[in-house]
């Protein structure tokens, strides 16, 4: 079995994927928000 090195793996790739699935839940939950706010206005 290989020895394994803490530390050593290039995980860049799974760094810049996280980032984006980020991004994209930020966006849509304002995005949710603001749907909901202008229902709210629209309904009053």
């Amino acid at each position: 079995m290989a020895e394994h090195k803490h530390g050593s793996m290039d995980i860049k790739e799974q760094e810049k994927t996280f980032d984006g699935f980020i991004r994209y839940v930020i966006w849509g939950a304002a995005i949710s928000i603001g749907v909901l706010i202008f229902m709210a206005l629209v309904n009053a």
